[in-house]
């Protein structure tokens, strides 16, 4: 069976860079995934992605070795046994509140007598390998996102779950539940204080944690923290901020050169 490079790396104690794909394109998946991300995620809860197109998205991050994930749009049986089928190693399911709701994830994810998900391995098959059936309980990543007030509170029992491989953690839903408001206030004390707590108990558990950043700085400080799956920002994101920044510098040469252009470009 292909390997599971994020799993491999958790066992060696490494940390994991997890790019995120909100571009409902395969040739976007095919380019971030010749990048050195070690997985990919495919967000389905947020964004323009369908069954249909993260389908073609996985198709093009099999031509690698990039472990290929996906966030589901809620936490519901069909939706993330389709993912599952399709070829993903992992699941990521947000809003996760509950130990009830967590072994609820955590069942759709696995084969009995671990879970109740069905069988029916259609394209996973060609991708992971004929012993795919056999091996999936090994392999495939349940993980649950901790991003609330009520899931903070109920953390400890959430990631006792059997079977539950991580958690990871939505920092902007967490700062909004906590502090009642919005915008998110993501470093503010009250929200490092609360995803310190979540990391202490993901280690207390024995699972993997992992978070949403959006700086390479936040996402370094994660990584001595002590996460072991770090996600920074989306391909989206790359794409405009990049384009910006290069729309600035040329108007800002545009601007110094004026006087020597009399206005004219």
């Amino acid at each position: 069976m292909r390997e599971n490079k994020v799993k491999t790396i958790w066992g060696n104690g490494g940390a994991v860079l997890n790019g995120w794909l909100h571009i409902a394109s395969s040739f976007a998946a095919e380019i971030m995934a010749h990048t050195d991300f070690d997985s990919l995620t495919i967000d389905m809860q947020h964004g323009p992605v369908g069954y249909e197109s993260a389908v073609s998205m996985l198709q093009a991050i099999s031509t690698t070795d990039t472990t290929p994930l996906a966030r589901v749009p809620w936490n519901e049986p069909g939706i993330i046994m389709q993912m599952l089928d399709a070829g993903c190693y992992g699941i990521i399911c947000p809003m996760v509140n509950t130990r009830e709701e967590c072994e609820a994830f955590v069942g759709a994810c696995l084969y009995p007598p671990m879970g109740y998900r069905s069988n029916g391995p259609t394209r996973v098959r060609l991708y992971a390998g004929d012993d795919y059936a056999v091996q999936s309980n090994e392999t495939v990543l349940p993980i649950a996102m901790i991003e609330t007030a009520q899931a903070l509170e109920n953390r400890d029992e959430i990631m006792s779950v059997p079977g539950l491989a991580g958690i990871y953690i939505g920092p902007a839903d967490l700062s909004i539940t906590l502090q009642n408001s919005m915008p998110p206030n993501i470093m503010s004390d009250q929200n490092l204080e609360a995803i310190d707590k979540i990391l202490a108990s993901a280690k207390a558990h024995n699972i993997g944690a992992g978070i949403h950043t959006g700086s390479v700085e936040m996402a370094r400080m994660m990584i001595d923290k002590g996460f072991q799956f770090v996600t920074i920002q989306s391909d989206a994101s790359f794409m405009s901020n990049h384009a910006k920044l290069v729309i600035d510098q040329i108007k800002g040469e545009d601007a110094a050169q004026s006087s020597k252009t009399d206005g004219i470009y």
